[in-house]
């Protein structure tokens, strides 16, 4: 197996499909290549975030149409260049034609460096990603406007067990958190949330049925739509702190609003 070969590896290793043997000579080239190393962080973070999209088919006209384009579309015909030749005078026989002066290639290519080489081994493992990591993707096209994928917010707030439950915040702020135990993800919604003192972060968290408060993720103030990370199935309440830029592990003030999920209607 060539040095070139090994590195193209990456993308089918990210998504765990070498076999033993295969595995076993890519481990050991990753203990030496730091390239190949972050091509395949890069790519299970891309497989990780493509895992939280839904896909959505194209339309149905969609084949048709572009089968239909394709036929009325004409290639264009090879450029060719024709070179005129003057009849010979008669008594001179024609002058002969001097042969093109060869063309030499630079005995050595420029190198574009390692960045340019990268790029079609990135495209080989980007398409093995998307074919293995096992989620649907969307067709889109210039003239399909209606193709899109549904975000996990949309899937939570459509949810046919989407309940909601809203809190006043101070100075006429307000904010909703939306919860889908069938989804298993809650959002919050923020409307005219002033931003936090300097220094500060709003600090979103999850009660677990224990009653420990678990870091959800941060909000900045306006409005906004988030999804809190962590499992709200089973999680009793949710809960906004102001924290820390940066957050904190756990909560350090007194709850600016907590959402009761026992309250929550749909």
């Amino acid at each position: 197996m060539t040095d070139e070969s090994i590195h193209a590896l990456s993308g089918a290793y990210a998504v765990d499909a070498l076999d033993d043997l295969e595995r076993a000579r890519f481990e050991a080239h990753l203990a030496t290549c730091a390239d190949c190393r972050a091509e395949v962080h890069g790519l299970r973070e891309t497989a990780a975030r493509l895992a939280e999209t839904a896909p959505v088919d194209p339309p149905p006209a969609l084949r048709d149409r572009v089968l239909a384009d394709i036929t009325r579309m004409r290639p264009l015909p090879p450029q060719t260049t024709t070179r005129h030749t003057p009849a010979p005078t008669p008594g001179h026989a024609p002058a002969p034609t001097p042969a093109p002066a060869p063309v030499h290639a630079p005995a050595h290519a420029p190198d574009r460096g390692p960045q340019h080489r990268r790029w079609p081994r990135l495209l080989a493992a980007a398409a093995a990603v998307l074919a293995l990591a096992g989620v649907g993707t969307v067709v889109a096209h210039p003239w399909d406007t209606g193709t899109h994928q549904v975000s996990v917010a949309d899937r939570v707030l459509h949810a046919a067990d989407a309940q909601r439950v809203s809190a006043a915040l101070p100075h006429g702020a307000t904010a909703t958190v939306v919860r889908s135990v069938s989804q298993g993800r809650a959002v919050i919604l923020t409307r005219h949330l002033r931003q936090p003192p300097h220094g500060k972060t709003y600090q979103l968290w999850l009660q677990a049925p224990s009653g420990r408060m678990l870091p959800a993720g941060l909000i900045q103030g306006g409005d906004r739509t988030l999804v809190l990370r962590g499992d709200a199935a089973t999680a009793k309440a949710a809960g906004i702190t102001v924290e820390p830029a940066g957050g904190s592990a756990r909560p350090t003030s007194a709850p600016i609003a907590l959402f009761a999920f026992t309250k929550a209607t749909t």
